[in-house]
């Protein structure tokens, strides 16, 4: 059945639960708001991430989903769905859960991916794409399942993922770094990755690279999560008159810090997406995980990895001596930062520091 979008006055659109992931499916929600230019579209989404999606301007509101402890959470959870009357729920979150909420809520039309078996639950089960059928970033993941239910015929122009309203986050970014006495310019370091120790880079490497490039009478931030804290702090003993913030923003607080930095260098991270979509020049190390499919995107990134034969191997920990990252030295990270600085431009002009 084709999708029709006249008979969609509420649209319900699931989430991904991963900062990263939430950026690179940026392009599929804004797609489907021209679809439905008309429509009410609300988002579901863990709590973590409202700050990103507030600011968009093709989702009316956002509701939290926290996570659920269990059966009656999701089902308290549902009902509270169920009172929204959604015409539709498109699903760009893969779980079983997603699916689940969906169907328990009694959202009459529900789209997703027919995978992790959930099916069954679904209206419209979309087939998973197969290796080579679509470019390989994971943002057109998100906006084949939209080709394939109808919802859009081709997908848009992306070529880079672009958060809105930079200025207004960097104008909230310097306001910020006033009231902590930071002193300005800034360029970023965020040193964690979610995902596993396989991906980050050493400690040590970044505090070299943040002493080689602290900008003159400006300030190096060290930013993370909570869980990263103590990571942030030995990377920030490293280098003189730096600032440990991780844990002491919330998500807007460090998308505002970040918009306001020079130059941001990260591991493959969720803070890299949202670094590269605010158009901050970002060098990024990767090694054990495939940057053409997860990698950033737009001039302003650039990517430093050294070959390894067992690189990309996608997992957690790495099993042997993590030559894929010990293999990457800082002045390799040092000279691609200063030649992308040296080209890069924001709001118009070029960066010095």
């Amino acid at each position: 059945m084709d999708f029709n979008p006249s008979s969609v006055a509420r649209v319900c659109v699931r989430s991904t639960n991963w900062l990263g992931d939430a950026v690179m499916s940026l392009a599929a929600i804004r797609a489907i708001r021209n679809t439905l230019p008309h429509a009410q579209l609300a988002l579901v989404a863990r709590p973590g991430l409202a700050d990103l999606f507030s600011r968009e301007g093709a989702v009316d509101r956002v509701i939290p989903y926290p996570a659920p402890r269990n059966l009656a959470a999701r089902r308290a959870f549902a009902s509270q769905l169920r009172e929204e009357r959604f015409d539709c729920a498109i699903l760009l979150q893969n779980a079983f859960d997603a699916a689940l909420i969906a169907w328990l809520a009694g959202i009459p039309e529900r789209i997703g991916y027919g995978r992790d078996g959930r099916g069954r639950l679904l209206t419209r089960a979309i087939p998973v794409p197969e290796p080579g059928d679509i470019p390989r970033h994971e943002r057109f993941y998100y906006l084949e399942l939209l080709r394939r239910a109808g919802i859009i015929d081709r997908f848009p122009p992306c070529e880079s993922i672009v958060l809105e309203n930079v200025e207004t986050a960097r104008r909230s970014g310097a306001e910020h770094l006033a009231a902590l006495g930071i002193a300005e310019p800034v360029i970023g370091i965020s040193p964690g990755a979610a995902y596993g120790n396989a991906k980050r880079w050493m400690s040590e490497r970044f505090a070299e690279c943040g002493r080689a490039l602290a900008p003159a009478d400006g300030t190096v931030l060290v930013l993370g999560a909570s869980a990263e804290r103590e990571l942030a702090e030995t990377v920030a003993r490293g280098i003189p008159g730096a600032r440990n913030l991780a844990g002491e923003t919330t998500l807007g607080e460090f998308i505002d810090l970040v918009a306001c930095c020079r130059l941001f260098l990260c591991n493959d991270s969720g803070a890299m997406h949202v670094a590269s979509a605010l158009g901050v020049p970002t060098v990024a190390v990767f090694g054990a995980t495939d940057d053409v499919t997860t990698g950033p995107t737009g001039s302003n990134a650039v990517v430093v990895r050294e070959h390894a034969e067992c690189s990309p191997c996608l997992l957690r920990e790495c099993p042997i001596d993590h030559r894929c990252m010990t293999r990457v030295t800082a002045e390799r990270v040092i000279e691609a930062a200063g030649k992308l600085c040296a080209g890069a431009v924001i709001s118009g002009s070029p960066i010095n520091r």
